[in-house]
């Protein structure tokens, strides 16, 4: 892109949610990015905590966020779905902790989330500023699922939407085939891609490979500021809960790589594909389905682009420099 793009960011602000935040400040605080309004979901943590979590995160990187008040922007964090649209809330406790952030238990955040709910952020503000605003999404996509049934002209207001979900190659990560964010919501995740809006998905088949080790946990902890100590901190926590997956130490901060693809899509290699999500199988529920055929069947959805593959070393010198640029 040449053009600085503006983000809605709709996410469940646990662990590698907050890596992302601070990706993204440090691409408001360079110019490179607009950030016009962050939602959250259910999915790590209930969204009240996560919207919490948001505004502690964008405070300690030095953007201003909350509720509008007279000092000049801020970013607007609004409280979206508490629960999926068809089955019970769940929550990820054991990997991002009780309260989201690896059990730090921060204090309270100067700020306070909007009124305002997270779906019908994204519809006024997709009406404010139509053919402009990227939305990102790395929680459960009950927001967005929420918005397109709210407003049905959304998908033609919408420049892109990037989520990170989903798994074709790749084992699940929260059954055998499915990925956590679409699990938490299929019914919502299967009206997005549904929709006829341009869509990036970033699934465990890409971010998977991006897994930080502890070369990177180390040049991140050796780093002696308050920024980056946040980070190395919640990341203990995340690379305990990680090290039996990976089987070394380390982490795998999955949604940072779909908000690096918002703004250098040129890191990842992609394959065209409708999707479609399993709602109906007993031990396939929540799972994200292609046609991988050399002749695949004709679909009437439209194509989504799908992330298989990123440069990695990239990826990760990148997330490291933004974090270290506090």
């Amino acid at each position: 892109m040449t053009k600085a793009p503006k983000i809605l960011y709709d996410c469940d602000t646990g662990i590698d949610d907050a890596m992302t935040l601070l990706y993204l400040a440090s691409l408001v605080r360079a110019g490179k990015a607009e950030l016009a309004a962050v939602g959250t979901v259910h999915g790590n943590i209930d969204p009240m905590t996560g919207a919490l979590n948001t505004l502690r995160v964008l405070e300690a990187a030095g953007v201003p966020a909350g509720e509008p008040g007279p000092g000049g922007p801020v970013v607007p964090v609004a409280v979206g779905a508490a629960r999926p649209m068809a089955q019970d809330v769940h929550y990820a406790l054991d990997w991002h902790g009780t309260d989201g952030l690896g059990d730090t238990h921060l204090p309270e955040p100067a700020g306070r989330p909007v009124a305002e709910p997270a779906a019908a952020q994204i519809v006024r503000l997709a009406r404010a500023m139509p053919g402009e605003l990227t939305l990102l999404a790395t929680g459960p996509l009950t927001n967005l699922g929420s918005a397109l049934l709210l407003d049905g002209e959304l998908p033609s207001l919408i420049r892109e939407v990037v989520v990170m979900g989903g798994a074709f190659d790749h084992p699940g990560n929260i059954t055998t085939h499915a990925e956590a964010n679409i699990w938490h919501d299929p019914e919502a995740a299967d009206l997005v891609f549904a929709a006829d809006w341009p869509i990036v998905l970033v699934p465990l088949d890409a971010t998977h490979p991006t897994a930080v080790h502890d070369d990177w946990l180390d040049r991140l902890a050796a780093h002696d500021t308050p920024v980056a100590r946040f980070a190395a901190n919640i990341l203990e926590f995340y690379a305990d809960a990680y090290t039996p997956t990976l089987r070394r130490r380390g982490a795998v901060i999955h949604d940072a790589l779909a908000a690096m693809l918002v703004v250098d899509p040129d890191l990842g290699e992609y394959v065209q594909r409708p999707v479609r999500v399993e709602l109906r199988g007993e031990l396939t529920r929540g799972t994200t389905v292609w046609d991988a055929r050399s002749l695949p069947a004709e679909d009437t959805r439209r194509p989504v682009k799908v992330a298989v593959g990123s440069d990695v070393a990239r990826f990760q010198e990148r997330l490291l420099s933004a974090l270290l640029t506090f």
